[in-house]
């Protein structure tokens, strides 16, 4: 097995970002990249991309309906639709809905998904209020875009498992960017071996006040809390809700020129969580 060593130098800019407090890019006009199509795709087993060029939306397929996870923005809906139906998934059978945490970015489209498939929607109790009002809890420095409210149907807690045919995902509370921000993990069985996947939930600062957050008063430490689980956390694949977090599309093009096991990289999650508590840490002196 290859293990790709990438180069983390992109990750100065989202650190800079987050250590001078600069806004989320949900407070400014959509980058276009959000709304651009890619084609969809299978990553490994039966996990499939089936977002666009600039937010991910993944689509987890059991012997008995599938998963979607994040639906991006509400104006990309027919978009993710049609990914859905492009891998071979009717969208009857879309029987569950997940989100990784309550933005617009990611959420936006999931009201209409769900309106569309008539599928259950799971959420954390942190994100609970948010997704059912449509706004996001918490202080920032800038002003998030609201977006269609949406009832979740069912609570899920730490460590929780959620079953269906032959798949199994588990949710991980990884608190902090949101109250209720949570990873996925699930294991996929591919060419022969079992790969540990992560669905990584946001753990960058992006516009969150760490000091004095009244909405939100317990960010800083829940932040902290989530570095320290994630620590411990081991990922043979990393699928973050933007995809260039872990250069998801890359990856795919590279696995297309011949590279088997572009996907596979050990390395990323302890990379990632690394880069991203020392900018919290920064974040987090300079707001004091």
């Amino acid at each position: 097995m290859r293990t790709h060593h990438k180069n983390w130098a992109w990750l100065g800019a989202l650190a800079l970002t987050a250590e001078l407090g600069m806004a989320a890019p949900a407070s400014a006009d959509d980058p276009p990249e959000w709304s651009t199509p890619v084609k969809p795709f299978r990553i490994a087993g039966k996990i499939f991309y089936v977002g666009t060029k600039g937010l991910a939306a993944y689509l987890i397929v059991s012997d008995q309906g599938a998963i979607l996870l994040d639906g991006t923005t509400a104006e990309n809906a027919p978009l993710i639709e049609r990914n859905i139906e492009a891998v071979g998934v009717p969208l009857h059978a879309v029987k569950r809905l997940i989100c990784d945490h309550a933005h617009q970015d990611h959420v936006g489209a999931l009201p209409q998904i769900k309106q569309d498939t008539d599928a259950e929607f799971l959420a954390s109790a942190g994100d609970r209020w948010a997704l059912e009002h449509g706004r996001v809890r918490g202080d920032t420095n800038y002003e998030p875009k609201p977006f269609a409210p949406i009832k979740v149907d069912r609570v899920v807690r730490d460590g929780e498992t959620l079953q269906l045919g032959d798949m199994t995902l588990t949710a991980h509370l990884t608190p902090g960017h949101t109250p209720g921000c949570t990873s996925w993990s699930t294991t996929v069985q591919d060419r022969g071996r079992q790969l540990n996947v992560l669905f990584l939930c946001s753990i960058t600062v992006a516009g969150n006040i760490l000091v004095g957050n009244h909405a939100y008063p317990q960010i800083a430490s829940d932040y902290r809390a989530t570095f320290r689980k994630l620590e411990t956390m081991k990922a043979d694949i990393v699928l973050p809700s933007h995809p260039d977090i872990a250069d998801v599309l890359e990856r795919e093009a590279r696995r297309v020129a011949g590279e088997t096991d572009a996907f596979i990289d050990p390395q990323a999650l302890p990379s990632l969580v690394a880069h991203f508590s020392a900018a919290f840490e920064s974040a987090l002196v300079a707001a004091r």
